[in-house]
């Protein structure tokens, strides 16, 4: 009786405290993420893009029981995971990578840096959408919406919004900017020797070139913790860069070639 109590006593906790309750959650997570991280890869594949794995299974297996659209935030004991996955601390976290950046190092990205970062929106935003009318989806506002996904999964939906895309092709740019992000994170360490990532240059450089906050600074925290603010810093500005182009300038280029 005593263990019974003790269980619903804990349940109402958790369930009062939903904010602490998905901090603990997400903890855990990524204790189990670390722990697969150092023991199964050695240190090879980074801990964040194993607990990303792990959240798209918690968030599909929420969806499948539930049959509800916030994955595992639609049970009740979860409800925190919506507050604490939701934009104000998205972008608190993403803010906050700024200050450590030492803008001495900074500045030595100039003009390389910008130049940069135009070619990480528009290439993979070319790519995407050139994917996306390859498998059928051959109106501008489809394919752009797409495109904008493979730039970052946040600019996907932005731009799918302001062009009044269909919600399948806004799911599927966020999938596109998730699909992608995993990458940079899987990739970064096997490619760190060959792209010569051991300087914060470099590291700004690729932060432009790869584009997506999430992929390069756990792609950049497995290569070397040190330059994950530089090259965070420069893939920031890939939401506002993007979500500024997408329905703008790459929607009417893209609505040129196709009409």
């Amino acid at each position: 009786m005593a263990s019974i109590s003790l269980i619903h006593m804990l349940q109402d906790v958790l369930l009062h405290n939903g904010l602490v309750t998905a901090f603990a959650t997400v903890g855990i997570v990524m204790w189990v993420s670390s722990q697969v991280s150092r023991r199964l890869t050695a240190g090879r594949i980074h801990a964040s893009a194993i607990a990303i794995l792990i959240g798209l299974g918690l968030a599909y297996y929420g969806g499948l029981m539930t049959g509800k659209e916030k994955g595992l935030a639609d049970f009740t004991l979860f409800s925190g995971i919506g507050l604490m996955g939701g934009a104000m601390l998205r972008d608190f976290a993403i803010v906050a990578t700024a200050f450590e950046v030492q803008v001495t190092e900074a500045r030595k990205a100039g003009l390389v840096g910008a130049v940069s970062l135009l070619l990480g929106t528009v290439i993979p935003f070319a790519v995407g959408a050139t994917v996306a009318h390859a498998f059928g989806y051959s109106d501008a506002v489809s394919m752009t919406t797409i495109g904008a996904g493979a730039v970052t999964y946040i600019v996907g939906p932005v731009t799918g919004a302001a062009l009044g895309a269909s919600s399948d092709v806004i799911a599927l740019s966020i999938a596109t900017g998730l699909v992608k992000a995993i990458i940079v994170m899987v990739g970064t360490p096997f490619a760190a020797g060959f792209l010569g990532l051991n300087n914060p240059r470099a590291a700004m450089v690729f932060g432009g070139l790869a584009g997506t906050v999430s992929g390069v600074s756990a792609g950049l925290a497995a290569t070397d913790r040190r330059l994950v603010p530089y090259g965070a810093l420069v893939a920031t500005f890939h939401t506002g860069l993007g979500c500024l182009m997408g329905p703008s300038v790459l929607f009417l280029a893209t609505k040129a070639l196709v009409n």
